[in-house]
């Protein structure tokens, strides 16, 4: 899947990251090109997990580029937010991963409708450009064909 299926651009969102830093996204993205990794059920972590040894590779190789996780929570479980974020912090030692990865807790299926993510049975991985503007997405499993297909549409977004 290389074209959005209802949306051009990336919702406006906020959250935080797992160093507590606040974010209104899109708008606070920080690379000129963002890679957002999507996820919404904590069994999604092995699947980010099979692709964030790229994506750290492909931020190394395009200066300007950042890559972003964002566990999508139910605005329900806010009041819960410190533990659950805390949870997260707890589990993840190294800084730069709490640093990338914000908690996004909003209406689910609103969020889902504007990316036209029609289900959360797996991960969804964007490229956006500095406004928000959806370059490329993909869904699911690494493999080295979406691998390429990314690193292809950074180069022609550059």
């Amino acid at each position: 899947m290389s074209e959005p299926e209802q949306t051009s651009s990336f919702p406006n969102v906020t959250g935080s990251s797992l160093e507590r830093q606040k974010f209104n996204l899109p708008k606070d993205f920080q690379g000129d090109l963002n890679i957002v990794v999507v996820a919404f059920k904590r069994e999604h972590t092995a699947l980010i997990e099979a692709w964030t040894g790229t994506l750290e590779e492909i931020e190394q190789e395009n200066r300007g580029a950042r890559f972003y996780e964002l566990p999508v929570l139910s605005r329900s479980y806010s009041p819960l937010r410190w533990w659950i974020d805390g949870g997260m912090r707890a589990g993840i030692v190294d800084s730069e991963t709490r640093k990338r990865t914000i908690t996004v807790y909003t209406t689910k299926s609103a969020f889902r409708r504007q990316l036209g993510i029609p289900n959360e049975d797996t991960i969804y991985i964007f490229l956006l450009n500095k406004s928000g503007k959806i370059l490329w997405q993909t869904k699911g499993d690494f493999t080295e064909e979406k691998s390429q297909q990314l690193r292809h549409a950074l180069k022609e977004n550059k």
